[in-house]
């Protein structure tokens, strides 16, 4: 029976996954797209979830 020992925090993570054998690592040529964010607009129902905002802040 084997015990798994998970990460704990984000840096436990980070080194477990730096410890990966290249071997095991796959490359390939594929390449990564490229994330281009759409422009956007305030509409009426969105202005009006935030109409009354000065009166909380």
């Amino acid at each position: 029976m084997s015990t798994t020992i998970e990460a704990e925090t984000i840096d436990e993570l980070i080194a477990d996954c730096a410890d990966i054998p290249s071997s095991l690592r796959v490359e390939t040529d594929v390449p990564r797209p490229v994330l281009v964010a759409l422009p956007w607009s305030v509409d009426d129902a969105c202005h009006a979830q935030v109409a009354d905002l000065d009166l909380y802040v």
